[in-house]
């Protein structure tokens, strides 16, 4: 059943706190829209609502994380994420466990603007040293990152969207930390998605195979490690290779797989999402059509690139 993400974090965290109470949760004024809330009905001694103050609740939630809770910080992406200099001397420094629950990423969010699309936060957090970054791509992937998240050692963003997300992942799926996930095999091209751009991806991969065009398609739910194993493996079967992310392609997924590959196995690689430029208010769908993220787009980016007679590099 299609979910947002945002939802199956309320749901997993509300879930979780019954055993674990080291849980706090710390929300900047917007539990309704991150889905902390449901955190709060329940457990109430362990909410904080602080205000529209992000940065005073992220030293908040540093300074329980340092008295060995395991503190959850919530609001939008584009919000939490820049305040980037108390993150990276109160959270990344310390190496302290405080997971940042960033929320409406993405052009995605739709009406409500540039203002509060998450387009930069991913290239923010993955400069972080001892961050990592988690960015699912379905209902069952969330749940399972964020119980994930409570073994994990030191800093965690983690991005959701605001968008219902349809399911990818099979029953028997388990969440692997730093290891990305093949959902449809192909020789010819592999495409690399994450979060709300794998459904879409998929689909466009569904379609050009009635073409003959063998796509492979891989879902990156960790941005940060990135599987390098994998990607170098695409590399060398393939030899072309896109990305898909509802993010600025400098410094995102894009960014973070061809710096594998430039390193490893330099093949041609294209990259879609936006392309350094902010986004805008308009409908979800719409504004996925324009920037090329829909599946249609993405289908018509695959055609024209294997269609070019490029040099493969290696």
């Amino acid at each position: 059943m299609a979910k947002a993400s945002r939802v199956s974090f309320g749901e997993a965290i509300a879930k979780l706190g019954e055993k674990h109470p080291e849980i706090v949760v710390l929300e900047a004024d917007l539990g309704k829209s991150t889905y902390s809330y449901q955190f709060g009905e329940r457990f109430p001694e362990r909410y904080f609502e602080m205000g529209i103050a992000e940065a005073n609740m992220i030293g908040t939630g540093a300074g329980l994380a340092m008295t060995g809770k395991i503190a959850f910080i919530c609001s939008f992406a584009a919000f939490v994420t820049g305040r980037y200099d108390i993150i990276r001397m109160s959270i990344a420094y310390p190496n302290v466990n405080v997971r940042i629950i960033g929320t409406h990423c993405g052009v995605a969010i739709g009406p409500d603007g540039n203002s509060q699309q998450g387009l930069e936060d991913m290239s923010i957090m993955r400069s972080l040293p001892n961050m990592g970054v988690i960015q699912p791509g379905d209902d069952m992937e969330t749940q399972q990152a964020i119980e994930y998240s409570l073994k994990h050692k030191g800093p965690l963003f983690i991005r959701l969207t605001r968008q219902k997300l349809e399911d990818i992942n099979s029953k028997n799926y388990q969440f692997q930390y730093g290891k990305g996930v093949i959902l449809k095999d192909g020789k010819d091209v592999t495409l690399f998605a994450t979060g709300g751009t794998v459904y879409n991806t998929l689909q466009a991969a569904h379609r050009l195979e009635k073409d003959g065009i063998k796509v492979r398609v891989v879902n990156i739910h960790t941005i940060k490690p990135i599987d390098d194993e994998l990607i170098i493996k695409c590399a060398r079967e393939t030899k072309r290779m896109i990305t898909v992310e509802d993010h600025n392609i400098i410094g995102g997924l894009g960014s973070a797989v061809s710096e594998v590959i430039s390193e490893h196995y330099p093949v041609l690689l294209k990259r879609i999402g936006l392309k350094d430029c902010f986004g805008e208010s308009g409908v979800e769908k719409e504004l996925y059509k324009k920037f090329g993220l829909d599946t249609e787009s993405i289908e018509e980016t695959i055609r024209d690139f294997m269609s070019k007679d490029q040099p493969v590099l290696v």
